[in-house]
């Protein structure tokens, strides 16, 4: 008998909560490359990754942690390969193929865009995995193969930095996590 082998109950369920996971890993991926079809491409290795791996994953853990994790990994690895590449780190490049949006909330999405993509690279990591992917600190540090309190001052600096460069009056202005809203609750 020939044809395509069918697919497992395990296999299905495993498709299904790779394709649920998408979005997050797209904009994890975007948040690290800064670049759409960098990121699709990031996405899809972390996908064929996974899915080869899936033996690995445990059952009952945190599989968007886990995804997570690859896409980082992956990340590097492709940054250690780059660095004899040629970039244009200050955009000047870019600026000049581009021109300045008409409308406000563009312009400050620009503004916050460029101000994310001036911090440290550990810090606006930190910072996108709990602050826009509301991942605890405690995950967020799993993922970064780091201690709790590194991602917390991290995050902090790079609150405080955005704050600055952004002109606000202070970090309320930027926001809350899912960690700090569920403390506000308790009190």
């Amino acid at each position: 008998m020939t044809g395509a082998p069918s697919v497992g109950a395990a296999d299905a369920e495993m498709r299904d909560l790779l394709l649920a996971a998408l979005p997050a890993l797209r904009a994890f991926a975007f948040s690290l490359t800064r670049d759409l079809d960098r990121s699709d491409d990031l996405v899809q290795d972390t996908l064929v990754r996974a899915w080869s791996k899936a033996d690995r994953f445990q059952r009952g853990t945190n599989l968007t942690a886990w995804l997570f994790t690859i896409l980082r990994n992956l990340f590097y690895s492709e940054q250690r390969k780059r660095r004899r590449e040629v970039e244009d780190a200050d955009g000047a490049l870019a600026a000049r193929l581009t021109t300045l949006p008409d409308q406000e909330a563009h312009l400050e999405l620009t503004i916050f865009q460029a101000a994310l993509a001036g911090l440290p690279a550990n810090q606006r990591e930190a910072l996108v995995l709990v602050g826009a992917q509301n991942f605890t600190y405690e995950e967020a540090a799993e993922i970064c193969g780091v201690a709790v309190g590194t991602i917390k001052s991290r995050v902090s600096r790079a609150r405080a930095r955005l704050v600055e460069v952004l002109g606000m009056s202070g970090p309320d202005d930027l926001g809350t996590d899912a960690a700090t809203l569920a403390a506000l609750d308790r009190t």
